[in-house]
């Protein structure tokens, strides 16, 4: 694909997706040890408000409070 040669805007990899997911990555087998299934499900819940705060370059403790 050209798409992204023809339009400056468009970035030719996906880098900082990739460093986006690279925590919860790291994380993933740790999360199999949350306790119970609604542990897990509270992890996951906190997981997903925390980094939708660093996507809109807030604060995610100041955020959260």
């Amino acid at each position: 694909m050209r798409l992204f040669l023809d339009h400056g805007i468009l970035e030719p990899d996906n880098d900082s997706a990739e460093r986006a997911m690279k925590p919860i990555a790291i994380g993933r087998k740790n999360y199999l040890f949350a306790g119970s299934e609604s542990g897990g499900k509270a992890a996951a819940i906190a997981y997903c408000l925390i980094e939708t705060a660093k996507m809109n370059g807030r604060d995610p403790q100041v955020w959260l409070a």
